[in-house]
């Protein structure tokens, strides 16, 4: 095993990565491509679910022959996926039979409040540790089984499935002859029972989705198949098994090693995610925060986790250079931090697709606030950096609040994550010692964990926790005097967003 190599596909929401880590756990080689985002109405957002595959193919075919090896060469590989976006597709054809709908996607929010109004939410969250929202796949499976006469006619003839992006992925990899999820996707659906680790028939019943179209639910470490060999090349001989599959959050959480309850991770990403380890029991939020499974390994108990989603973090960025183009590229942001003192008391809510933990409301909508004369692109740009920190701040005093106690530590990943000034500005406003790793990419270095340990290419968690080095470490350097009044600025300007689209009605 020591020469081999785990290469670990990572499916995100806007671009595929594939990597070849080796036993010490360094990144030897990267691919990555980014796919079309198609918006095809107010608050829709679509996926080709085809083009997702074909972009995951070429990089993880590109990043064999970066890293110079051969299909023999490799150990195993591990799949993690932006969750909660769902494809439907023909298992004859393989064709899909709508575009993915994305987790971002809020056409479904009527739909979630009528369930909430005749009384399911209850019901709904006691089961799956979620809250009746049109972030997660019941609903956006449902919209499809109901809007879409292809899907209505394949689900007649028992030829429809339906999954997740792991699942889709897995289904094409071994030529539609494994169709299955790990327990951490299928937590996300809406429509898995985080007790008793299966889909519930009453949800199922509920959203009028059949359990046949639904993917076998496995450990995140597990046996997922073999890919089919001429994925890899047309003349490749390897047998190489899928043994690592976890949400993308999940998997992050699992490659920071926050393995003990009580750890805490932050994923700098499309958008902004934080996850605690709460151990082998769920915890019920106060703060409508999520419980979900975080993983689980093997034979071992299933572990949990509290979560706190922002839907817009890493895109707002991206949103002040390919929308307002007020840079050029995304690494600029620090520059324009850095040469004003302070953000003039601007604020930017960028609830573009709505609010998520722990304001949960589809109708909020992007804002800016305090623009004078003076204010100039630098304090615009310093103001959306902050405001990533604002909302994951949100995040931290909601779990602080669930677990009873002060998060002291917060370790850190994803592209946002390499910031100086963002995670500064974080450990500052939530008054935490933040810890960033050499490797960043540690989304996907939970998967490739995962799938190591399945083959047995680490023996055990001690042997992986030798491979964790630390970058950088930000400490708080603002007193409270002025961190309370920033945030009493931020939290004015999320009030006055709530609803909105809703009040123009």
């Amino acid at each position: 095993m020591k020469d081999k190599y785990i290469i670990t596909l990572d499916s995100g929401t806007t671009s595929c990565r594939s990597i070849v880590v080796n036993k010490k756990g360094e990144i030897v080689g990267i691919s990555q491509t980014e796919f079309t985002q198609y918006f095809p109405q107010s608050g829709w957002v679509e996926h080709d679910a085809l083009e997702i595959w074909n972009t995951q193919l070429s990089t993880m075919q590109s990043v064999k022959n970066k890293a110079k090896i051969k299909s023999n060469d490799i150990a195993a590989v591990g799949i993690t996926n932006q969750r909660e976006t769902v494809v439907l597709w023909d298992k004859e054809t393989g064709l899909p039979v709508y575009n993915a709908i994305v987790w971002q996607d809020r056409r479904t929010s009527e739909y979630c409040e009528e369930l909430i109004s005749k009384g399911y939410e209850k019901m709904i969250h006691e089961k799956t540790g979620l809250i009746l929202n049109p972030y997660f796949s019941a609903t956006k499976i449902r919209w499809i089984l109901k809007n879409c006469d292809d899907a209505k006619r394949k689900l007649k003839e028992k030829r429809l499935l339906a999954g997740t992006i792991d699942t889709w992925l897995i289904w094409k990899l071994t030529q539609g002859k494994v169709h299955a999820t790990d327990v951490s996707n299928a937590s996300r659906t809406l429509l898995f029972n985080i007790n008793t680790l299966d889909w519930d028939q009453e949800i199922l019943d509920l959203f009028e989705i059949p359990r046949e179209i639904l993917p076998e639910v496995k450990s995140s470490s597990d046996d997922f198949g073999t890919i089919f060999p001429q994925h890899w090349s047309s003349n490749a001989t390897g047998v190489v098994p899928i043994t690592g599959v976890i949400g993308d959050q999940q998997s992050a959480l699992f490659g920071q090693l926050c393995i003990k309850e009580g750890m805490v991770k932050n994923t700098y990403g499309t958008g902004c995610f934080t996850l605690v380890n709460t151990g082998n029991k769920p915890i019920k939020s106060k703060n409508r925060l999520l419980t979900t499974i975080a993983w689980k390994i093997k034979n071992e108990p299933v572990q949990y986790a509290l979560e706190g989603s922002v839907f817009i973090a890493g895109a707002a960025i991206k949103w002040l250079r390919d929308s307002l183009r007020m840079i050029y590229e995304s690494s600029e942001v620090d520059y324009y931090c850095s040469i004003t003192k302070d953000n003039q008391s601007v604020y930017v809510v960028p609830s573009f697709t709505g609010l998520g933990a722990p304001y949960w409301d589809s109708y909020s909508r992007g804002a800016i606030f305090g623009l004078e004369r003076g204010t100039k692109r630098e304090h615009i740009v310093k103001a959306t950096v902050e405001a990533i920190a604002y909302q994951s701040n949100d995040l931290i005093l909601a779990m602080e609040n669930d677990m009873g106690k002060k998060i002291a530590l917060l370790r850190v990943d994803g592209g946002a994550a390499n910031s100086n000034y963002l995670m500064q500005f974080q450990s500052s406003i939530s008054n935490v010692r933040i810890e960033r790793p050499e490797i960043i990419e540690t989304t996907a270095l939970g998967a490739t964990y995962m799938a190591g340990l399945y083959v047995g290419y680490w023996k055990n968690i001690k042997e992986i926790e030798k491979n964790n080095k630390i970058n950088k470490v930000f400490e708080p350097n603002i007193d409270k005097k002025t961190r309370e009044k920033l945030i009493k600025g931020w939290d004015l300007s999320i009030k006055k967003t709530l609803n909105w689209t809703k009040d123009l009605e």
